[in-house]
């Protein structure tokens, strides 16, 4: 029986900016490219580890407020001046969660 544990272990980066590109509507490809992806998710990541949401010897499931954390990429792509819209990461953050429920590390919350 394969569990979440195992999941974490076969999140690939390089497979998520795949996937994520993969997902972006064609007319939105032209914006959005896999250094601005890369980018998205290094600062989710970077998120996650400043709230405390990676813990690697657990595997229970975490709560993200959503909404803090697209104000927090934000405010980082502002910073570093990396042309994102409210759109381009909208759509890279739902690409990375479908990758992440393609996996079986993220589930919907009832």
């Amino acid at each position: 029986m394969k569990t979440q544990e195992d999941d974490l272990l076969v999140y690939d980066e390089d497979d998520a900016v795949k996937f994520i590109l993969n997902y972006i509507p064609a007319e939105d490809k032209a914006r959005i490219n896999d250094e601005k992806i890369e980018y998205v998710l290094d600062v989710v990541y970077e998120y996650y580890d400043e709230n405390g949401l990676i813990d690697e010897d657990s595997t229970e499931e975490a709560s993200i407020d959503e909404e803090e954390m697209f104000k927090y990429i934000q405010k980082c792509a502002k910073k570093d001046k990396m042309q994102l819209s409210e759109d381009d990461i909208q759509l890279i953050l739902d690409g990375e969660y479908e990758y992440g429920k393609s996996l079986g590390i993220y589930t919907e919350e009832k």
